[in-house]
């Protein structure tokens, strides 16, 4: 039966002083950018529990098992929903796992977790991964649980919007990470310029407030609160759909650990992406521990966004099609890393290769099926 702890955040934050102060500065823009990815959720836990990340752990009766300790980049919801089945359904047992989630949060900094070894994988991101390369941090992405960055851009309907070049000259409520995300590529792209930028705070209610306006959101969250809360059903642009197109959600860890375990990264890739096989066939279980981590997050919500998730093919599309969840290939990092140098993100002197492996993806679908 698995077991469930709260953390203190002295217990949840502590790593070796030395590692801290090293990545400590380097990794505070990652950190930001590993938060953009699963900031704009709004289930999120109390705010109590925002200062004490919880963490999910499944047991172990035999002493067997090796401990492993994952970091989500956000509050627990349907989009980590593959992580949590594995741990609920025993798939990380099954594969000699004891796995912890450490549950994400707007003040946690993966990064730093990451280096200073308070975590063994975390929830990562593309363009941070490059981002670390060129701040010089070991670190390395070993899969990619969505094709699709969950990443929007939203609208008023009948606002003769019907594109994201219609978007062009009117207000757009943006995130600070989105200045070294996705705004570049927009403003490189469809013409997007700084005179429409405003600052995104998570409150939605100046964009309710202007007809005009549009706003950046995550797929399985802002149009099912905007509809809600607004009474209308907004206009939604996936920037993945539009040449916006980073892998999302993946698992990041040292290169440390790499080179000194491969086989515990093998196993707990393979079981993560077992974990998101089955929570498309049966979510139960696992969104009963998402619930016990996150207590503010809904039924509704976690329908909504495995409903999204499926409809707008965010983890089994691309290369998933054929090479199973959490596949990656060297010519999607390489048109990332192009589209980000064009826009003036990256160095084209960056050896981007480094951010990632394909050394444990890519076996086929079959593989992974029970």
């Amino acid at each position: 039966m698995s077991q469930f702890r709260r953390l203190t955040p002295s217990s949840q934050l502590w790593m070796p002083r030395r590692r801290f102060l090293k990545y400590g500065a380097i990794a505070a823009g990652t950190g930001i950018l590993s938060a953009c990815s699963g900031e704009q959720s709004t289930e999120t836990a109390s705010d109590t529990e925002a200062e004490a990340p919880a963490e999910s752990s499944s047991a172990s009766s035999s002493g067997e098992l090796q401990a492993v300790t994952y970091g989500t980049n956000w509050y627990a919801q349907a989009e980590h929903g593959g992580f949590y089945q594995a741990v609920a359904t025993g798939i990380y047992e099954d594969h000699g796992l004891d796995v912890t989630i450490k549950m994400g949060g707007p003040q946690v900094n993966g990064t730093q977790l990451l280096m200073g070894g308070a975590v063994d994988f975390f929830m990562g991101y593309t363009a941070d991964a490059i981002a670390a390369v060129e701040e010089e941090i070991p670190k390395v992405t070993v899969a990619a649980s969505f094709q699709k960055d969950p990443q929007i851009i939203l609208a008023h309907p009948d606002t003769n919007v019907e594109s994201l070049e219609d978007l062009q000259g009117r207000p757009i409520f943006i995130s600070s990470a989105a200045n070294v995300t996705y705004w570049p590529f927009l403003a490189a792209k469809y013409g997007f310029t700084e005179d429409m930028k405003r600052p995104y705070n998570f409150n939605m209610g100046p964009f309710l407030a202007d007809k005009q306006a549009a706003q950046q959101g995550y797929l399985s969250s802002e149009p099912l609160k905007i509809q809600k809360e607004g009474g209308f059903e907004p206009v939604v642009f996936l920037l993945a759909d539009y040449g916006y197109e980073p892998y999302s959600t993946t698992i990041e860890t040292r290169q440390e650990l790499l080179e000194q375990d491969p086989d515990l990264v093998q196993r707990f890739v393979d079981a993560s992406i077992k974990g998101w096989y089955s929570y498309f066939e049966n979510p139960e279980a696992g969104n009963e521990l998402i619930k016990q981590d996150n207590p503010e997050m809904t039924d509704e919500q976690l329908a909504y966004g495995l409903e999204k998730m499926l409809e707008y093919g965010i983890v089994m599309s691309g290369d998933a099609e054929t090479d199973g969840i959490g596949a990656m290939s060297d010519e999607r990092w390489k048109s990332f890393f192009d589209t980000m140098v064009e826009a003036g993100i990256y160095s084209s002197d960056t050896d981007y290769t480094q951010a990632y492996t394909l050394d444990f993806v890519n076996k086929g679908a079959d593989a992974y099926k029970s």
